[in-house]
């Protein structure tokens, strides 16, 4: 059962009892992204989350680490558009200890200017990674081409030059600004006890920040076009089209369409352009969804002279859903693969503590499994092809990485599918 607690400053805790399993998975979710920042100061929320493991005023970066390893634990995070996420999965009896470091990094990291000089140059090192991996650049390029200079279009990693001229004043202003209680969720997901609980609000119900609430103004759709030149083997295009936001009525009908569209190796952009025509090795479809917008977004890998024909064959695809709709076996195989996914990822107490704090920090309400697939199971053949309509009759956005300069004739964010 999954119960809820908010504190006296606003903090909330979001806790799901596993009874039956022997870990706990504990996590720190701060509203906070990529969309929160300025040009000036994008890459921020990233750099600060690996600074959080660089030491705080009882541990060094390398006890902080060791304090899991001696358990058999796991310490992570990670920065999306619109949270970062501080986490750990140990055994239930270790929990404490998984507890008392979190806190220690949230309350005491000191960002000490000789370890922030350091973790500049490992970020670096992360950047130049990722864009010399064009299959993972060119999501970033459709970002920018969706939404333009909205802060959704910015780059989670930031760039050199910002992360350069960062300081630990800058930091701290951050922290401030964003890491507020209202801001924050704990979410706990397996064998717990009501202790626990007291000790999380004992952690984390007194403290308080200056910074008020971030309202960012929704994003319109921009449909631009991006091309960057790479010498590659292969041309990695991206077309994303308007999705929903998060929550949104037809969120459901719109994942089932993603799912049958090229969510899986039986999805017809997979069937079509890989099995039929071998005309690339990878290509699938994802829907991204955010507070106030979302985006859907096919990828594929070809030689630079078969992107016209990829990109023809792209949208006579969807053509056809919105003109003909679905089958009848997509519709039932779409369902069962959807309720299968979510069900076996709720075998894990990571994957339940990282829908807990999703769920709040986004919705502010949890749905049951039962209530789940209940909406999967309201999913009929008009609905997902009205959500196709809504969709494909817009301009699209398009990204690609290449070593051609531009775009094929044939291939122009102008086309419109209805």
């Amino acid at each position: 059962m999954i119960e809820r607690y908010t504190c006296e400053n606003g903090l909330r805790i979001v806790t799901e009892k596993i009874p039956s399993v022997r870990s706990v998975a504990l996590g720190i979710w701060v509203g906070t992204g990529s969309k929160f920042e300025q040009e000036s100061n994008n890459g921020i929320s990233h750099f600060l989350e690996h600074m959080f493991f660089k030491g705080t005023t009882s541990r060094s970066a390398k006890e902080i680490a060791e304090a899991f390893d001696e358990i058999g634990g796991h310490v992570n995070a990670f920065t999306s558009k619109e949270y970062t996420c501080y986490y750990a999965r140990v055994l239930d009896q270790h929990t404490p200890i998984a507890l008392d470091v979190l806190a220690d990094m949230y309350f005491a990291s000191m960002f000490e200017p000789g370890e922030l000089e350091k973790e500049k140059n490992v970020v670096i090192e992360e950047i130049n990674m990722y864009e010399d991996t064009p299959d993972d650049l060119v999501h970033d390029l459709i970002a920018r081409a969706s939404y333009a200079d909205h802060p959704l279009g910015y780059t989670i990693l930031g760039t050199e030059d910002v992360l350069r001229s960062l300081r630990r004043e800058d930091l701290l202003t951050y922290i401030d600004q964003r890491y507020l209680p209202s801001n924050t969720v704990v979410s706990v997901a397996g064998n717990f006890d009501s202790a626990l609980i007291e000790e999380i609000k004992r952690r984390f119900s007194a403290f308080s920040r200056t910074g008020q609430e971030a309202s960012i103004p929704a994003p319109a759709f921009a449909a631009n076009s991006i091309v960057q030149h790479k010498a590659t083997e292969q041309a990695h295009l991206c077309l994303s089209l308007p999705g929903f936001r998060v929550g949104h009525e037809q969120i459901y009908s719109l994942i089932l369409l993603n799912n049958i569209l090229g969510g899986s190796m039986s999805s017809r952009l997979f069937q079509e352009i890989r099995e039929e025509r071998g005309l690339a090795y990878s290509v699938y479809s994802y829907h991204s969804s955010y507070r106030e917008s979302g985006t859907f977004t096919i990828y594929t890998g070809t030689a630079p002279e078969q992107v016209g024909e990829v990109f023809d064959i792209i949208t006579n695809v969807l053509h056809q859903v919105m003109d003909k709709g679905i089958t009848d076996r997509e519709l039932h195989k779409g369902k069962e693969q959807l309720k299968g996914s979510l069900m076996l990822s709720l075998e894990s107490t990571n994957s339940r503590m990282s829908r807990l704090g999703k769920n709040e920090l986004l919705l502010g309400y949890h749905l049951s499994l039962d209530e789940i697939i209940a909406k999967i199971d309201q999913v009929t053949f008009e609905s997902v092809q009205q959500v196709a309509k809504q969709l494909f009759a817009s301009k699209m956005a398009l990204a690609m990485v290449s070593p051609l300069d531009s775009f094929p004739a044939n291939v122009r964010s102008d086309i419109l599918l209805s």
